[in-house]
């Protein structure tokens, strides 16, 4: 079986790149091998991370048709929400600094995953009138950004533009999520990873225990963001579930498939 996320040595710095075509869609196999990539970095003694995904894709977040295939059944979304929620917090609480290297499009759950790294570095749109976007689209779908996510885009892009984005739904294309913080850096898409790696390597040329204790403090808000009663979990659950939700979301599969 091929692996669902590949190992790529950059010296002292390891690159996880997402592997799960055509999308990187986020499944619970997916995010499951995701938080097992980063533990075993940790016990490796790795210094530093870079997750990237595939070319014009970093991930299109959650798999819905897999979560639409589980019907009502409640208990198994709140375990396929569950995984997402922990890759989500194994970015947020890696104990080393971990950038995301985003090599294209990244909606949605690819905007969250981005949103608790380090640093986010990505593509720059190669068309612009088919510009690689960001964003948290959830109100489109019929869904309810919880708390804790707000809180993520808030901390990257300020309280009033958040706000703007979220009630909208917005995708933001790569050159605009600059300008407003959604991003720190734009890149050729052959240089994404090349230039996460870099940042890295000056970050780990600095003082280490300065460094970490620096860190640790500036993400503080990134891992109580993610605290279960800012997710709360079976309230989401119960959104997804909902009749306007479920055909928004049956709408949005049924446009992709054309």
């Amino acid at each position: 079986m091929t692996a669902l996320v590949e190992t790529i040595a950059h010296g002292a710095i390891r690159e996880l790149k997402l592997a799960r075509p055509p999308a990187n869609a986020l499944n619970p196999e997916l995010c499951r091998a995701l938080v097992a990539a980063i533990a075993q970095a940790h016990d490796d003694g790795v210094r530093g991370l870079v997750l990237s995904g595939g070319e014009r894709i970093f991930t299109a977040g959650l798999d819905v048709p897999h979560l639409l295939s589980l019907g009502a059944d409640k208990a198994a979304l709140h375990d396929a929400w569950q995984a997402f929620f922990a890759a989500a917090r194994a970015v947020a609480e890696s104990r080393i600094p971990l950038v995301t290297a985003i090599t294209g499009h990244s909606p949605a759950g690819g905007c969250v995953i981005a949103l608790c790294a380090d640093r986010r570095v990505m593509a720059r749109s190669v068309d612009a009138a088919k510009p690689y976007v960001i964003g948290l689209n959830e109100v489109q779908v019929g869904l309810v950004a919880p708390e804790g996510i707000q809180r993520l885009m808030r901390r990257a892009v300020g309280a009033h533009r958040a706000a703007q984005l979220l009630m909208q739904g917005e995708l933001v294309p790569a050159e605009h999520a600059l300008q407003i913080g959604l991003v720190d850096e734009l890149a050729d898409a052959e240089d994404v990873v090349p230039h996460a790696v870099a940042w890295l390597q000056k970050l780990l040329a600095l003082p280490q225990r300065q460094m970490q204790e620096t860190r640790a403090i500036a993400r503080a808000e990134v891992v109580e963001a993610l605290a279960d009663q800012h997710i709360n979990l079976a309230r989401f659950v119960d959104g997804w579930a909902s009749p306007d939700t479920q055909a928004a979301l049956q709408a949005m599969v049924a446009r992709l498939r054309k």
